[in-house]
């Protein structure tokens, strides 16, 4: 099975902001939100010398996301396809939920409640509360662009980047670009206490690696507001009529 991921390479990147702009143009991303970012770092003294950098950012397509686990929407059962095997496999999910053939994690928006406690259990502050979408707003953020590689097209960010600073693949392809990039010592942006298995890795010079990790790794695991959890929870339906079977062609 595949596990998409993302490739930072800081050694290239420019800081343009054209993979910002892009995404934005593509999901119609509200003015002051974001799927992905591109923040300056530096310049600033580091064991290794004198850093300037940027820190392009966005979902980590977790191995375990924390998303995923807080969701408080009801369950369901929902039949995945792989679309090159045909293979299926059903799973019981809420409303953020991560493809066991592709390994993105996504968000039924169908489903989504707008509580925002996905949002907030994010130690990467991946996600926001889009207002814009139905009626109390829906979770969002970056989707690796399912829709666009369905189409046999590269993520958005990844096509329009100038530099060719985001490489995009299957980190479970030892072929694949990504992979090598691994190899080579690209790293995730994990702490001691922040272990979730990001799948966007950065690779970059000493200096540069350094002062990335020193000011955005997430030091602390957040706890969603149980307050929210709750009230997201009373403005269920309090009348079900059983679990509904999905398919992935349901979204």
């Amino acid at each position: 099975m595949k596990q998409y991921g993302m490739i930072i390479d800081l050694e290239k990147c420019i800081g343009c902001h054209a993979c910002a702009v892009a995404c934005k143009a593509e999901w119609e991303v509200p003015a002051d939100q974001g799927r992905n970012w591109v923040k300056r770092l530096g310049p600033s003294n580091t064991p290794h010398g004198l850093a300037s950098t940027y820190y392009p950012g966005l979902c980590n397509h977790c191995d375990k996301p924390a998303c995923v686990e807080i969701c408080p929407a009801d369950i369901v059962e929902r039949t995945f396809k792989d679309q090159v095997t045909g293979r299926q496999k059903t799973l019981e999910v809420a409303a953020t939920l991560k493809d066991p053939f592709d390994g993105t994690v996504q968000i039924d928006k169908d489903r989504c409640l707008g509580c925002g406690a996905c949002a907030d259990a994010c130690p990467y502050e991946a996600r926001y509360v889009n207002p814009e979408q139905g009626e109390d707003g829906k979770a969002d953020k970056c989707t690796f662009c399912v829709e666009r590689l369905a189409a046999g097209l590269e993520p958005a960010c990844v096509q329009t980047c100038l530099a060719e600073a985001r490489i995009f693949g299957d980190l479970n392809d030892p072929e694949s670009a990504v992979a090598r990039y691994v190899k080579k010592g690209a790293i995730k942006m994990e702490s001691d206490a922040v272990k979730i298995g990001p799948n966007v890795r950065y690779f970059g010079n000493k200096r540069d690696i350094h002062l990335l990790t020193e000011t955005s790794t997430p030091m602390v695991m957040p706890e969603a507001s149980l307050r929210r959890v709750m009230l997201a929870r009373l403005a269920r339906p309090v009348i079900r009529k059983g679990k509904k079977k999905m398919t992935f062609f349901d979204l």
